[in-house]
């Protein structure tokens, strides 16, 4: 079957061990996890990450080199059909996200307004916390991440415009902002006056914030691995369906903080009491 000439433009993938070791990986994880919770080293946890590692590294090793498949070489697999199915997974994915902030943002609402729920405080923030400041480090983390969309958006465009000096160097600044966010947001929850236990305010403040920094750094991950397979020669203004996820995920991450930034730093920080 192998050596018969395709006679359509999809690709049908070689069959790959990836899945179920990274099914194997999760089960391992889930383990040594408990394990951990009921009193093991936190050692237990290690064995199933480094196979989630390993299987990410293989997994991805093997969709780069599907495809640089040269074009005209009956080897080629992405074909613009397989870019189309690739862009709508990637859109269905983001997607999905927007659903998983969504809960967040309405457990936040719910807490807060009491049109919402009946059981929403009729003082907001609660009388026992102290708010961070909204216009000094939050305010500097949006400016950073809204330049990071900006410095993308450069690379992109000297993407299409076979720049790849500055594609490589606007990759690398989007980089350095997102590590300089994430700093500044580890910095902001240590020296925070509340925490994650300190009722709704501290439990939703910091499971919207902290699920937004987890994608900040998965989205750092992303744009790092872009900027690896930049220096190794790969993308061209018509093959470059890695770096448009990469951009179109860290957009959708930028969007999202403009929307924390306004209703849980902004707002949701303000002195409020609600009508009765």
């Amino acid at each position: 079957m192998s050596s018969e000439a395709k006679t359509h433009p999809y690709h049908m993938v070689d069959p790959s061990p990836w899945p179920i070791v990274g099914a194997s990986a999760a089960l391992v994880t889930a383990i040594g996890s408990i394990m951990y919770m009921h009193g093991s080293s936190l050692l237990a946890t290690v064995p199933g990450f480094a196979l989630i590692l390993v299987t990410f590294y293989m997994w991805g090793r093997d969709i780069v080199r599907e495809a640089n498949a040269k074009e005209g070489n009956e080897s080629a697999n992405h074909s613009e059909e397989v870019k189309h199915g690739l862009r709508m997974g990637m859109m269905l994915f983001i997607a999905s996200e927007v659903m998983f902030f969504f809960a967040f943002f309405w457990a936040w609402f719910s807490s807060t307004v009491p049109a919402i729920s009946k059981t929403a405080h009729e003082v907001w923030p609660p009388v026992d916390i102290v708010p961070l400041a909204t216009w000094d480090l939050p305010f500097l983390n949006t400016l950073i991440l809204l330049t990071s969309g900006a410095t993308l958006t450069w690379a992109h465009h000297a993407l299409n415009a076979g720049n790849r000096k500055s594609l490589k160097l606007g990759l690398l600044v989007t980089i350095g902002l997102g590590i300089l966010f994430t700093c500044l947001q580890a910095y902001e929850y240590v020296h925070a006056s509340f925490a994650i236990t300190d009722g709704i305010y501290g439990s939703a403040f910091y499971l919207a914030t902290g699920f937004h920094g987890f994608h900040v750094i998965v989205g750092t991950v992303f744009l790092g691995i872009c900027y690896m397979r930049a220096k190794n020669g790969d993308f061209s203004p018509g093959a470059h369906v890695g770096f448009q996820s990469a951009a179109w995920y860290w957009h959708f991450v930028d969007v999202v903080w403009i929307f924390l930034f306004c209703s849980v730093y902004w707002w949701g920080s303000s002195d409020y009491v609600f009508p009765s």
